[in-house]
């Protein structure tokens, strides 16, 4: 088993250089396991971070050669949990086929105060 952490250039790089935003776990076989950190996104309203966030998880994941298919757990931190069905509204349009396993918080507050959602996801790469 190999592990790795990288910021890939292809991506949005993190808002702070002291984290990085995949662990890619390498396995024998040529599969992997990829951590993608929690991100957020700028915009005025949920739906623009929402949609900004899964942007950059997609970016994230293909530099790894996976994509969000490939997301077998996802764990989103609202600032506003009565906010679900907006934030739901977007991550249907993202992740179209079998939904992963997932966990939803109500979070008081984000690592930018600016903030309203923030996303990490588990990634399985089947091997090539």
């Amino acid at each position: 088993m190999q592990i790795s952490l990288d910021s890939p250039a292809s991506a949005p790089q993190p808002l702070s250089p002291y984290y990085s935003q995949v662990a890619r776990i390498e396995h024998p076989d040529g599969s992997a396991l990829l951590f993608v950190s929690g991100q957020i996104a700028e915009g005025a309203t949920l739906t623009e971070q929402t949609r900004g966030v899964f942007e950059t998880l997609t970016a994230l994941l293909e530099a790894h050669g996976a994509g969000l298919a490939d997301v077998v757990n996802i764990r989103t931190y609202l600032t506003d949990i009565s906010r679900l069905d907006e934030y739901g509204a977007v991550r249907r349009q993202f992740l179209t086929g079998t939904p992963p396993t997932s966990v939803t918080f109500e979070a008081a507050r984000l690592f930018r105060p600016e903030a309203l959602v923030e996303v990490e996801v588990v990634a399985a790469v089947p091997a090539r």
